[in-house]
């Protein structure tokens, strides 16, 4: 049975790696590209740290972001919500004064 599995070999900080992708190869190379240049930007600030150090901290800078968008994303549900129940009234009201 075909599970829609497409092998994509990326390179993230000189190491190859072959990952098994359900979505597009495109999309997969494109986050592996954008964990290298992460990767390849901390090594430049942090000198001689070595793979896992940079692996980490990587992570924990992608956790950062996921993180504050998480928060960007709940904000925007509560505001979203807050008019919601706002236009909700201003209907109530206006369908009340019709009649």
């Amino acid at each position: 049975m075909d599970t829609g599995r497409k092998a994509v070999r990326v390179t993230i900080f000189n190491q190859t790696y072959t990952l098994a992708a359900t979505d597009e190869a495109g999309e997969v190379e494109t986050l592996a590209h954008t964990v290298d240049d992460l990767m390849m930007e901390i090594a430049k600030r942090a000198g001689s740290a070595d793979t896992s150090r940079i692996a980490v901290l990587a992570c924990m800078h992608m956790a950062d972001r996921l993180r504050a968008i998480e928060q960007e994303l709940s904000d925007l549900k509560s505001r979203v919500d807050e008019k919601s129940r706002q236009f909700s009234l201003l209907l109530d009201q206006a369908a009340d004064s019709r009649f």
